[in-house]
């Protein structure tokens, strides 16, 4: 026989695991139908840390003259404009955006510009050794919000970040789902635990 503490821990353990279930569930339907509705890019969204995956937006933006560009939290504006200008894409079609500090908040802080505008696939610009927890981050936050994403590295020399980091930042994705926050200070220290274990 169980206790009731017991048993009332366990059970909410199911009711969380359930939910977790639900929303994963929920989350490849939704990209599919965004990526049926919307197969082609209608925006690009520029993940800040490195000039060259901004040559490479503004590249993509002058071969698709009517897409938009997202840059989240980049150069600062001057070399951000300087890039475009070289390239020849117009400020009007470029959006400098410096309120993520972190690749989940890079995501979170644009989601609501890109629902207003009803931009339901978007093209996701990082670099190589980063695209892998940019994926993971895009699959939960754009896949629950029903935005399907392109990646489109940049090539580096660095290697692939760590998993625990990759980990950590989809863990912070579900928690803005069931929160709306992304738990910046929470993600840091789970991390800085988890190493000291290894």
């Amino acid at each position: 026989m169980l206790y009731p503490s017991l048993r009332r821990r366990l059970l909410m353990g199911w009711f969380i695991a359930g939910i977790l279930v639900a929303l994963l569930g929920v989350i490849p339907v939704r990209l599919a139908i965004a990526r049926y509705q919307a197969p082609y890019p209608q925006a690009i969204l520029t993940l800040g840390g490195d000039p060259r995956r901004e040559q490479l937006a503004a590249q993509l933006a002058q071969d698709n003259a009517a897409l938009k560009v997202w840059i989240s939290t980049g150069q600062t504006p001057e070399k951000s404009q300087a890039i475009f200008q070289a390239i020849g894409v117009s400020e009007e079609r470029y959006h400098l955006d410096f309120r993520a500090t972190d690749t989940v908040t890079n995501f979170t802080t644009l989601v609501p510009e890109f629902k207003r505008r009803g931009i339901q696939h978007i093209y996701v610009v990082t670099s190589d050794y980063h695209m892998p927890r940019a994926m993971v981050i895009a699959t939960i936050v754009l896949g629950y919000e029903g935005i399907a994403f392109t990646p489109v590295s940049v090539p580096s020399t660095r290697s692939e970040e760590s998993w625990l980091r990759i980990v950590r930042d989809g863990g912070r994705s579900l928690l803005w789902i069931a929160t709306g926050r992304t738990g910046v200070r929470v993600g840091r220290s789970l991390q800085e635990t988890l190493l000291r274990w290894m």
